[in-house]
């Protein structure tokens, strides 16, 4: 089992496959669609997110939306440069942008799931047929209908997410479906809670603790167990994304 990624190779992959590809060692990864034919459908703020109209984030440091390289010249095949941002189709290569390839993975058992060491690489929910992931993917591309992006609200992770499953967080105000947003969350509260162990006689049983809080916390964000969210049809997902951002 692998507890970090799913690699794949490019010819195993089909249309409505969640892909993603892991940037800066193994901080956030870029999520995304695949469509068939060389190309991906995803959800990206751009180089500079923050500069979107109506949206902030914590830094464009932490995102993963960015698409990586200096050139601001169109893609000769997909037309992607690094000032693209919303919702996108692109080529494997500008989606990829150098980095390794892996799959996301749906319907991992409770155990399975737990035993990952970081998240953002699968879930315990179950995907919708591909002929309904793809008609959602296709749709948001059309209208450009994903919102604002967020880093923890509304990344590229929860519109691949969302067109698997359907699935939206209710709360406007919650943490998006974003295992790997979750995960950092989580990673900053493991850490202050190792560091606090430090101090005690029994650190060895503080970190151990910290690391169990760090799995059950990912795994009762996870959009296939949390109770917060519900299904939404793809032509009601622009009214939603603006009454949740608004």
């Amino acid at each position: 089992m692998d507890l970090f990624s799913h690699s794949v190779q490019r010819e195993a992959l089909q249309p409505g496959d969640h892909i993603y590809s892991w940037r800066n060692a193994y901080i956030f990864a870029h999520h995304g669609i695949y469509v068939g034919d060389g190309k991906v459908i995803h959800f990206t703020g751009g180089r500079n997110i923050e500069e979107l109209a109506g949206c902030r984030s914590f830094s464009s440091a932490l995102t993963s939306s960015s698409i990586p390289g200096s050139t601001t010249f169109p893609c000769e095949i997909c037309g992607t440069d690094a000032e693209s941002r919303g919702v996108l189709k692109s080529c494997l290569d500008c989606f990829l942008s150098g980095f390794p390839l892996s799959r996301f993975e749906y319907g991992t058992s409770s155990a399975t799931f737990i035993a990952k060491l970081r998240g953002g690489t699968c879930t315990t929910a179950k995907s919708d047929p591909s002929e309904l992931v793809l008609h959602r993917a296709n749709y948001l591309l059309s209208i450009n209908g994903f919102g604002c992006y967020h880093v923890f609200r509304n990344n590229c992770e929860d519109f691949a997410i969302y067109c698997k499953t359907g699935l939206l967080a209710i709360d406007r105000n919650a943490i998006g479906s974003s295992g790997q947003a979750t995960s950092f969350l989580g990673i900053i509260l493991a850490v202050a809670g190792s560091i606090s162990s430090c101090f005690s006689r029994s650190n060895f049983w503080g970190l151990v603790a910290s690391f169990g809080a760090y799995s059950m916390n990912r795994y009762m964000s996870d959009i296939g167990v949390r109770s917060d969210v519900e299904k939404v049809d793809v032509e009601d997902l622009a009214v939603n994304r603006s009454r949740q951002h608004a």
